[in-house]
């Protein structure tokens, strides 16, 4: 293995994917020299455990573009080991072409050095693979200097794109998306909801927001615990998804709050009748964790351009019925109306204890 580098004793190397320029020690002789871990210096052996752990493939080439190491991920990457590629030319080690005209692209690397500055990544490049394979990759590289501050080399650190493509679908998706029940969160329901309003304005139909509240939900998380509670919500969620059409969204808006946005209806009975079927469809019983519990709804519900042609009103609106509905005696569903607006009412939980799992319309069964 040529791997002169290991002799001389090199600072502490920063493991970004982008990497600041190095410090290297060109080596002095070109003949190959193994050098076994138990006889590096403990900084450079750190090192190269270090660099073995991480997620990115990282390799080094000298003036000359050969490959003087790679690391575990970059021998996964290329398809090559690391004692066959060094020595080896960049260019057939690490070939690189451009992802929408398949010819031949420069390495950073190559630029590192030509240019003696940090290279950012870059994009739409593919890697082909010792087998010919080809994979997407995000390639970045800096200059590693001697002491006198000459270059005499580069580090490429790469790494395979559609992994970075998953990660960021999988961020966005969290972003916009309640952990728990996997169903869309508050701000995806507002963007979805503002997008509604605008189409119902321009082909002048209806968009209904059904505002739910489960009764006495409180208790049964207290006296079961946080997991039963979890579950219960989580088998909520799917219910509430099953009812619903695919242009619609049921949103959880927090805690035991959901939101469902009908997109695109006629009449205001078709939001009534779309609650009453929620109101059968939840109240049926759930098995959870051995033990079958039985809750009902609160429902607001306020229309669009009825109640309010703007998403917050719209949303303000729903939630204002819904507790009117809970001060009604729970178990039903209440439509807006101006008149709410002047009635004294506090918008807080008024949850009974546990007691009233008992009380006729909200039974806990524990068998």
């Amino acid at each position: 293995m040529r791997d002169d580098s290991m002799h001389q004793p090199q600072p502490a190397v920063s493991l970004v994917a982008e990497p600041r320029a190095w410090q290297y020690q060109r080596p002095t002789s070109s003949a190959p020299l193994p050098v076994a871990p138990a006889t590096m210096d403990p900084e450079r052996a750190w090192a190269r455990v270090a660099l073995d752990a991480v997620t990115d493939a990282v390799l080094t080439i000298d003036l000359q573009g050969m490959i003087t190491y790679m690391n575990r991920m970059a021998e996964t990457l290329t398809g090559w080991s690391g004692p066959e590629a060094i020595g080896h030319p960049l260019s057939r080690v690490l070939p690189v072409v451009d992802g929408r005209t398949q010819q031949p692209a420069m390495v950073s690397g190559r630029r590192a050095i030509e240019e003696n500055r940090v290279v950012g990544f870059s994009l739409d490049c593919a890697l082909v693979r010792q087998d010919g394979s080809r994979l997407e990759i995000e390639d970045s590289a800096a200059p590693i200097h001697d002491r006198a501050g000459r270059v005499t080399g580069a580090v490429i650190v790469f790494r395979d794109a559609s992994m970075s493509q998953v990660m960021l679908e999988r961020m966005a998706y969290l972003a916009q998306h309640d952990a728990l029940t996997g169903l869309p969160n508050r701000a995806l329901m507002t963007e979805r909801l503002s997008r509604a309003i605008g189409l119902a304005r321009r082909h002048r139909h209806m968009v209904a927001l059904l505002y739910l509240d489960l009764d006495a939900f409180k208790p049964i998380n207290d006296s079961l615990g946080h997991a039963v509670g979890d579950c219960l919500l989580q088998a909520v969620a799917g219910r509430l998804r099953d009812c619903m059409r695919d242009i619609d969204t049921v949103c959880r808006q927090g805690g035991d709050e959901f939101v469902i946005l009908l997109a695109e209806i006629r009449h205001p009975e078709d939001a009534c009748r779309v609650a009453d079927k929620l109101l059968a469809v939840l109240g049926r019983p759930y098995r959870i964790q051995g033990h079958t519990l039985l809750i009902t709804l609160s429902i607001g519900i306020s229309l669009y351009p009825d109640d309010a042609e703007e998403a917050d009103t719209l949303m303000h609106n729903a939630d204002m019925a819904m507790y009117h509905a809970k001060r009604n005696g729970r178990n039903g569903h209440q439509c807006f109306s101006a008149e709410m607006n002047t009635l004294p009412i506090q918008r807080r939980r008024f949850e009974p204890g546990i007691q009233s799992l008992f009380h006729p319309s909200q039974y806990f069964f524990d068998f």
